[in-house]
């Protein structure tokens, strides 16, 4: 019974064992493309994550065959003549809340790209900190193919990451490219064997449980500020998260840990001693 209530569900979560908290699209039969249902409950894990304090990561990735076909066009059909849908209203509602709160998250976001990641699909993936593809994956712009403009943060991230001239083609072409190119390209940080994906992106998720969450969550903020800051803008708030940084208990255990020639233990250690 415990299965297909679990088959029932948008999003699993399993529960954030060792400071892990795996979050896994569950449309597999749509290729997890995005509907109502899943953004409320993809929202409602985030939110979820962001106030739990056996979190300390959050590993995101998606059941089946593929990571996300994006939007599931069969929400968004016309009939002949019928009203013309406001895709400004759900781009509002839905997919912009969902990349911010991915980017705003004080917890790092590691994505594990199972397979096709398509639209609005491939752009929450991006949107996520750091970017593990199994290598059958491929990444596709795909709103051009159905006269649409590139949302979720695309036109923003991909040229930061693969420079305009790529960016403009993937878009304006919708031509997918695999996760070996991707990476490559600086698009997604590793592509790894198929079989090799969740050993891969959960040791990453781990190693980052271990780490200082409360100086992750501060490179977050600075990483987001610095595509609109100055340079001299930057060097305050590098100067001022560096003061929030050191007056927390993560620094000072830190330091000792240095000093004492051990491993640091950051587990539980984020606030002024």
């Amino acid at each position: 019974m415990g299965d297909v209530n679990a088959s029932l569900q948008p999003v699993l979560l399993e529960a954030a064992e060792d400071g892990v908290l795996t979050l896994t699209l569950n449309r597999p039969d749509r290729m997890n493309a995005f509907n109502g249902a899943l953004h409320e409950a993809l929202a409602a894990a985030v939110k979820r994550a962001a106030t739990d304090d056996a979190c300390r990561v959050v590993l995101l990735t998606g059941a089946g065959r593929g990571f996300s076909a994006g939007q599931d066009l069969a929400d968004r059909a016309v009939a002949p003549g019928g009203e013309r849908p406001d895709l400004g209203a759900s781009i509002e509602t839905r997919y912009n809340p969902l990349i911010r709160a991915l980017r705003a998250l004080p917890k790092p976001v590691v994505c594990a790209v199972n397979g096709a990641a398509a639209g609005a699909g491939a752009n929450v993936a991006l949107a996520c900190d750091i970017v593990v593809a199994a290598k059958s994956a491929k990444f596709l712009q795909a709103f051009a193919r159905i006269g649409l403009v590139p949302d979720s943060g695309g036109t923003w991230v991909l040229p930061r990451l693969v420079g305009e001239a790529r960016a403009r083609a993937l878009m304006m072409l919708a031509d997918p490219i695999g996760a070996e190119e991707a990476e490559a390209w600086g698009m997604i940080y590793r592509a790894v064997d198929d079989d090799q994906l969740m050993g891969v992106a959960r040791e990453i998720a781990m190693r980052l449980a271990a780490g200082p969450t409360h100086a992750y969550g501060l490179m977050k903020r600075a990483f987001l500020a610095a595509s609109s800051n100055s340079l001299d803008a930057q060097l305050d708030l590098e100067r001022d998260l560096q003061r929030e940084a050191g007056a927390a208990d993560e620094y000072i255990e830190g330091v000792r840990a240095f000093l004492e020639k051990r491993p640091a233990d950051f587990r539980g250690k984020r606030r002024e001693p």
